[in-house]
């Protein structure tokens, strides 16, 4: 089943003691391209982050958040270079002024930067304990595009299918061309000689070559031949967005030549409506990994 280059998935787990959640958002992209916003105590992950993305997403923009959802575990820290400096000055002062008291633990705790919390979230986490809640974020994102990717199959099929009945009618008006063709042309010899005999055979035979040159039986072949071509695909279970362009792009080929060739007002009505259901098409695969 196609897959759609557009999807969501987001993952929560246990990692190095903590609770993290890692969301990942994919949008079309020519390649693959990953866009990161990591805590600083993950950022030696990112190299086997993008390795295992790239496993998993062969083209689109993908954009990867993770963020703790809970605090950092604190603990009490003091400074003691800072309370000796504190309890020296404090001491200063008493014997400078004499000043009386006691310099407590609660008075020299007082003082800026001698005691405080500090969290514990200095230290890197490694990949190994980040993987398998990306692992679970990555598989919901494959889920909504393979989601989406059916919805785009679907569409798609509609639009060759509307592009093999357009063939069908250019087929079944071809042959009537040739009459028509054949005729004028014979009707355009008769007048010009006006009344001299007329070699039959030297007429047959350039009937002939210019029934050739209109022919369109090659392109139509062809042009069933990429259609079925592009069906297949659309049942694969795996990524088939620039297979299908390359067949969109002789889909139009094929097209092209049948107008150019086909001097037919009918053919040529034709030839028009499906330029702009191959438009449909190349515009949907766009979204197609």
């Amino acid at each position: 089943m196609a897959l759609s280059m557009t999807g969501f998935g987001a993952a929560e787990g246990d990692v190095a003691g903590r609770r993290a959640r890692v969301e990942i958002r994919t949008v079309n992209h020519r390649f693959f391209n990953l866009a990161t916003r990591l805590p600083l105590e993950l950022a030696g992950a990112e190299t086997e982050l993008r390795d295992a993305l790239r496993r998993e997403f062969e083209r689109g923009h993908v954009n990867v958040q993770v963020r703790w959802i809970d605090a950092a575990p604190a603990t009490a820290a003091i400074d003691t270079e800072r309370a000796e400096a504190v309890v020296a000055a404090l001491r200063g002062l008493q014997e400078r002024f004499g000043l009386g008291g006691e310099v407590t633990v609660e008075l020299v705790a007082r003082q800026a930067d001698v005691f405080g919390l500090r969290r514990d979230d200095e230290q890197a986490v490694p990949w190994s304990a980040l993987a398998p809640v990306v692992a679970g974020a990555a598989a919901e994102c494959r889920a909504a595009r393979k989601r989406e990717g059916a919805a785009l199959a679907v569409e798609l099929g509609e639009r060759l299918q509307e592009l093999e009945r357009g063939a069908a009618r250019i087929a079944g008006q071809a042959p009537l061309r040739l009459v028509r063709e054949r005729d004028r042309l014979a009707a355009n010899v008769r007048q010009l000689l006006d009344g001299y005999s007329i070699d039959e055979a030297r007429v047959a035979a350039e009937l002939a070559i210019a029934a050739d040159r209109l022919d369109i039986t090659e392109e139509l072949v062809r042009f069933r031949a990429h259609v079925v071509a592009a069906r297949e695909a659309l049942e694969r279970d795996q990524p088939v967005g620039k297979q299908l362009g390359f067949l969109a792009q002789e889909l139009g080929r094929e097209v092209n030549t049948m107008g150019a060739k086909a001097n037919d007002a009918l053919i040529a009505h034709e030839v028009v409506a499906m330029k702009g259901e191959l438009e449909k098409v190349r515009e949907q695969l766009e979204n197609l990994e």
